[in-house]
């Protein structure tokens, strides 16, 4: 009790000195994603060499780990990648296409005074700019803490519906166990998609500080009293490894104005109806020739 106290009396004295100046921070955050279930069903895929495999994990890795830096003040925040040059002989409209899909590309920016968030993104050669309300995640505040870079932090937890959009969302299916093994020609190929399982929601958990009182966080993480500095949704853990107070080099936070302006229902059902094209597609080319997971 005495550590929350002083904790939350240390979080007053911070706050008023923020409110004695132009604050701004910057937050410096690492997400990875597993893909411990899709490195398991390319190990027992016998039709995989080495070589595909390898190359498969290494674009799975750049897919899946990425580096962000937050830019935040006391009412708004941007969230952006940190660019990285292509792999030779990687697809860039494939790349781009997964880096929407997995939380990368464009600038993410959130004014919490308003509710509101501002993203761009480039999907299928097209821009957009996906203006919407923020989500309004039902926090429960546990009563857990931790030090996270020297902060003290306490932890969160929240029930989300997870986002269909959303590659990192995505498991591969469960093979199904049968008493007498069909033959392997019997068995139906499928493409990548039809092999995919997604979750209906997810539980989210945060940790957060006092000791920097800005209702900010990591992507579209926001409504705790202070700066969430780890967010874990069962496959994604967004650790934040870096945090500068006041920077002598100011930024200007602003959301971005390119491209076409949508909802993100809209744009959800953009994606959505696309990848169902890919579906329909894969199921004429011979059932999928398309990269498997499983064989």
């Amino acid at each position: 009790m005495y550590k929350i106290i002083f904790t939350l009396a240390l979080a007053l004295t911070s706050f008023m000195g923020l409110r004695a100046q132009e604050f701004q921070g910057m937050a410096v955050y690492e997400a990875k994603t597993s893909t411990s279930d899709f490195k398991a069903r390319m190990e027992g895929n016998k039709n995989m060499t080495p070589d595909m495999q390898k190359m498969i994990e290494e674009r799975m890795k750049s897919m899946f780990e990425k580096t962000f830096t937050l830019n935040f003040d006391k009412s708004a925040s941007i969230y952006k990648e940190e660019e990285k040059l292509d792999a030779p002989g990687q697809n860039a409209v494939g790349a781009r296409m997964m880096m929407s899909m997995t939380g990368g590309g464009g600038t993410f920016y959130k004014n919490v005074k308003e509710k509101t968030y501002t993203v761009d993104k480039e999907f299928m050669g097209k821009e957009f700019l996906v203006k919407d309300s923020l989500p309004n995640l039902k926090w429960k505040m546990e009563g857990e803490t931790r030090i996270i870079g020297g902060y003290n932090c306490f932890k969160a937890t929240a029930i989300r519906a997870a986002s269909k959009t959303d590659f990192r969302n995505f498991t591969p299916k469960k093979e199904e166990t049968t008493t007498t093994a069909k033959p392997k020609e019997d068995v139906k190929k499928t493409n990548l998609f039809e092999e995919l399982d997604m979750p209906k929601e997810t539980l989210i958990t945060a940790w957060y500080t006092p000791e920097i009182p800005v209702n900010q966080g990591p992507e579209n993480y926001w409504g705790l009293p202070g700066l969430i500095l780890e967010v874990n949704d069962g496959k994604t853990v967004i650790l934040c490894s870096k945090v500068v107070l006041n920077p002598k080099v100011k930024m200007e936070i602003k959301a971005s104005n390119k491209g076409k302006i949508i909802s993100q229902k809209d744009f959800d059902e953009t994606v959505l109806k696309k990848m169902e094209e890919f579906r329909e597609m894969g199921r004429g080319r011979n059932g999928g020739a398309g990269f498997r997971i499983g064989g």
